[in-house]
């Protein structure tokens, strides 16, 4: 049988495992523990728990040192529908909710594991991002290519999402050289899905964290290309996939079909090419990208 610690635990993992742009849900729980645990409050109205959770936001910003993935806007389906799901309220009347007693029970402990829980949560999301702001970190990682190029190995590993905004900067700033601008639309991506980047010559790059490796897969894409984009505009060559991996073949086979395609390995080759003062704005323009998915609306 599971004590009630254990239940609430694993809730708040849940919690921050269906977390997407914003962690919300562990920010409200710690609020309500908190305001718990300092006025021995367990009924809060709809206006409280918005007021609770806009502390714990504040306090997260300084627990993390940075606003990033957290904060996001409150909405008062919250306590109504998301939070009892969870087990964290139950609802007494109109828009009045209580805090139900396995977490206020455990609210000591819960006050040291959640900000644990999210912090390795978001650190392992972001990598090294948050500590992007700072222009002397930015030179750090910089100012010798080896170390730089270790950078965007590791993070364009991390999820598609650091793949899609370090691919989209490091072609940002290689393009700029060619008086060309892209423009990336602030969207969180699917493995599948890709994202779509537009730019002022013509052509869309799409962002795919995808290894084409046969024929059958590449023909997928393909057919998804003819349902996103128009003939004239897949007949002229202006959609550029680019992706994690690509075989000879399947790269000819496409080329076949008016589609270029940019790898991983094509990217890297790119970053290598970088001076110092390039390889420090692919870096700033990766914590503005993320900064403007990401950073707190509180």
């Amino acid at each position: 049988m599971k004590t009630s610690y254990k239940y609430c635990i694993e809730k708040i993992e849940l919690m921050i495992k269906r977390s997407k742009t914003k962690i919300i849900f562990p920010l409200i729980t710690y609020g309500l523990i908190t305001d718990f645990l300092n006025e021995n409050k367990v009924v809060f109205t709809d206006n409280e728990i918005k007021k609770s959770y806009e502390k714990a936001v504040n306090k997260f910003k300084k627990i993390l040192g940075h606003d990033i993935h957290i904060g996001g806007k409150y909405y008062d389906a919250y306590p109504s529908r998301n939070l009892p799901k969870y087990g964290v309220l139950s609802v007494v009347a109109n828009k009045k909710y209580r805090l139900s007693e396995n977490y206020s029970e455990n609210a000591n402990k819960l006050t040291k594991d959640i900000p644990r829980l999210v912090k390795s949560f978001i650190n392992k999301k972001l990598g090294c991002i948050s500590l992007l702001a700072n222009p002397k970190e930015r030179f750090e990682k910089s100012k010798d290519a080896h170390t730089f190029i270790a950078l965007i190995e590791n993070q364009i590993e991390i999820n598609p999402t650091n793949f899609e905004i370090f691919c989209f900067a490091i072609l940002k700033v290689h393009l700029e050289k060619f008086a060309c601008k892209i423009y990336r639309d602030t969207r969180t991506s699917a493995h599948d899905k890709g994202v779509d980047i537009s730019t002022n010559f013509g052509v869309i790059f799409q962002i795919k964290k995808l290894k084409l490796m046969n024929e059958s897969s590449a023909k997928n894409v393909y057919n998804e290309l003819k349902v996103n984009f128009s003939n004239d505009r897949l007949l002229d060559g202006n959609i550029i996939l680019i992706i994690d991996d690509i075989s000879k073949e399947v790269k000819s086979y496409l080329i076949n079909m008016k589609v270029q395609t940019i790898s991983k390995s094509d990217l890297l080759k790119l970053s290598k090419q970088l001076e110092v003062e390039d390889r420090m704005k692919v870096l700033i323009i990766v914590y503005d990208e993320f900064n403007r998915e990401y950073k707190s609306d509180i």
